[in-house]
C-alpha cells in the first residue's frame, strides 16, 4: 500500500463525502430504544439506517452486498459483505443509534444541528458512532483503489448499542453462517487518549444500573409536623449508599466488585499515563479552576478502567426547586450506575449490591434495589505479534508517533459477546472519542483530521492482516 496515495484518497473521501454525510446523519434524532421506546413509530431509526444504506450502495467496492436485516420488533442491522482474496474473515463493527440530547450545549451548538469549527464536527452521534460505517468502507476501498488484497470483510452496524445491545444477539444468531469465524475484529467505537497517535483499547469495564427506593410514608406530610418522628427518606438513602461506597474516597466497599489487575495492564497504564500526563484529567470540563487530583496519573487511569465506581445518575420523589415546599417526602428513588472491572461477573455484582442494600433494613422504612441492566466488561486476549507490529507501522506512518494502549472506562457489550464466541480472534478496538469530545454529554464533537488518519490506519492493518 502506498501510504501517500492512501492518505490523499482517504482525505478526499472525508472532505467530499463523509463529513457532509455525517452532518446529515447528525440531524436525525435516532435515539436508542432505551431513550425512545416508540422508536419504531417515530421512524428516526429507520431514517438513519436508510441513510447509511444509501451511501454504502454508492461505493464502488468489488462484489459488495449491502442489506438492512430486520427482525420484527427489533432495531434493524446494516449488514455488509465484501468478498476478499482469502477465506479469512475480518469483522468491522459500529452502531448508528444515539444517546439523548442532554443539556448544557453551548449557545451556538445544538445536538441535532451539525456545526464545523476548528476542525471539529459538532453534534450528537457523529463521533459516537456515526463515522464507523463510512470509515470502515473507506478503509477497504482505499486498498481496492490500489489493487491491494484483503481478507473477506463483514461489516455489522447495529441500532441498539446505547441501550446495551439487547437486540444484537438475535442478529448474530440469525447471521452466524454469513459472518463465519472472524480472526480479526475491528471496532470503531472506543476512546483515544489524544489526537496525535493510534490508540488501541485493551479492556472495557462492565456496567450495572438499577434503582434504589426508600419509602417512609404513603403521602407527603408537613415537615414541621413529622420531622423528628418520621425518618427522612433521603437520609436513609444516604445511609444505605454508605454501605457500598466510601463517601470520602469513592472506593466501592463490596469486595466482590473488585478484581485483580493483570501485570500487563498495569504496565500499559503506566506507559499511557507517562504519555498523557495532565491530559488524564484535564480533558474533562471541570467546574473548579486548576484542578489537581491527589493521585498519580497512572492511578487515575486505573481508577477509570480497572476499579469499580458508583455514580448517581437520576432521581425521583423530589420536586423541582420552585415546587419544593416544607414537606417531608414520602419516598426517594435514586438511579445507581456502577462501572465494574473488566473481569467481574455483572450478574454476581448485581446480587451482591442488592444484598448489601436490602439486608438489615433501617427501622421504619421500606427498601428495595432493582437491577435493570447488568453488562459484562471485556479484557482483550494477548495481542498477536503481527497486529502489534502493524499498529506501530500504521501509527508511525499516518500520525508520526507510535501506537499506544489503554483501558476504557465505558462498556461496549458487543465486544464481550464476540470474545466469548470467537476466543481466538484478535481485536483492534479504537475510535475518535478523545479529550473533550464528550460523547453522551453536551458539545459532542468528531475530530475530523483524526478520523482521516484513523481510517488510513485501519486500511494498513487490513493489509497486514492479509499478509501476516
Amino acid at each position: 500500500m502506498d501510504n501517500r496515495k492512501t492518505a490523499e484518497f482517504v482525505g478526499q473521501m472525508w472532505d467530499d463525502s463523509i463529513v457532509p454525510e455525517i452532518a446529515e446523519y447528525i440531524k436525525v434524532p435516532n435515539k436508542s430504544p432505551h431513550f425512545d421506546p416508540d422508536w419504531e413509530a417515530n421512524g428516526h431509526m429507520e431514517t438513519a439506517v436508510q441513510m447509511l444504506e444509501a451511501w454504502c450502495r454508492t461505493q464502488p467496492i468489488g462484489d459488495m452486498t449491502v442489506e438492512v436485516v430486520r427482525i420484527e420488533g427489533r432495531t434493524p442491522v446494516l449488514f455488509i459483505d465484501i468478498p476478499g482474496q482469502s477465506d479469512d474473515v475480518v469483522l468491522l463493527y459500529g452502531h448508528y443509534d444515539k444517546q439523548p440530547e442532554f443539556s448544557g450545549w453551548d449557545d451556538d451548538l445544538d445536538p441535532w444541528t451539525p456545526v464545523i469549527k476548528d476542525g471539529r464536527l459538532y453534534g450528537r452521534g457523529g463521533a459516537d458512532d456515526g463515522y464507523a460505517t463510512f470509515g470502515s468502507l473507506t478503509a477497504i476501498r482505499a486498498l481496492q483503489e490500489q489493487g491491494v488484497p484483503h481478507a473477506h470483510c463483514v461489516v455489522i452496524v447495529e441500532g441498539c448499542e446505547e441501550s446495551g445491545s439487547f437486540d444484537l444477539p438475535y442478529y448474530i444468531d440469525l447471521l452466524a453462517d454469513r459472518i463465519g469465524s472472524p480472526d480479526l475484529v475491528v471496532c470503531l467505537d472506543a476512546e483515544c487518549g489524544n489526537y496525535e497517535q493510534l490508540w488501541c483499547t485493551t479492556s472495557l469495564r462492565g456496567n450495572l444500573t438499577g434503582t434504589l427506593r426508600v419509602d417512609v410514608l404513603t403521602e407527603g406530610v408537613h415537615s414541621g409536623t413529622a420531622s423528628g418522628v418520621v425518618p427522612s427518606s433521603f437520609r436513609t438513602v444516604r445511609q444505605l449508599i454508605g454501605r457500598i461506597e466510601d463517601e470520602n474516597s469513592g472506593r466501592i466497599l463490596i469486595d466482590s466488585l473488585h478484581a485483580e489487575i493483570p501485570a500487563q495492564r498495569l504496565e500499559q497504564a503506566g506507559l499511557a499515563a507517562a504519555t498523557l500526563e495532565k491530559m488524564v484529567y484535564e480533558k474533562f470540563p471541570w467546574a473548579v479552576d486548576d484542578p489537581q487530583p491527589s493521585e498519580a496519573y497512572d492511578e487515575l487511569m486505573l481508577n477509570n478502567t480497572w476499579r469499580p465506581t458508583l455514580a448517581v445518575t437520576g432521581q425521583d420523589g423530589m420536586p423541582d426547586l420552585v415546587n419544593a415546599g416544607n414537606v417531608l417526602l414520602p419516598y426517594t428513588v435514586l438511579k445507581l450506575s456502577f462501572r465494574l472491572p473488566p473481569t467481574v461477573n455483572a450478574e454476581d455484582a448485581a446480587s451482591a449490591v442488592k444484598e448489601a442494600l436490602e439486608k438489615d433494613t433501617p427501622p421504619l422504612v421500606k427498601v428495595a434495589f432493582d437491577a435493570d441492566s447488568s453488562m459484562a466488561g471485556w479484557d482483550a486476549p494477548e495481542i498477536a505479534p503481527w497486529l502489534e507490529a502493524s499498529m506501530q507501522r500504521a501509527s508511525n506512518a499516518f500520525f508520526g508517533k507510535p501506537s499506544m494502549y489503554m483501558g476504557t472506562g465505558g462498556t461496549i457489550p458487543f465486544m464481550g459477546m464476540l470474545g466469548e464466541r470467537f476466543p481466538e480472534a484478535q481485536f483492534l478496538i479504537t475510535g475518535l472519542l478523545g479529550p473533550k469530545s464528550n460523547a453522551h454529554g453536551p458539545n459532542e464533537f468528531l475530530h475530523i483530521e483524526t478520523g482521516k488518519r484513523l481510517t488510513c490506519c485501519v486500511a494498513k492493518v487490513l493489509e497486514d492482516h492479509f499478509n501476516r
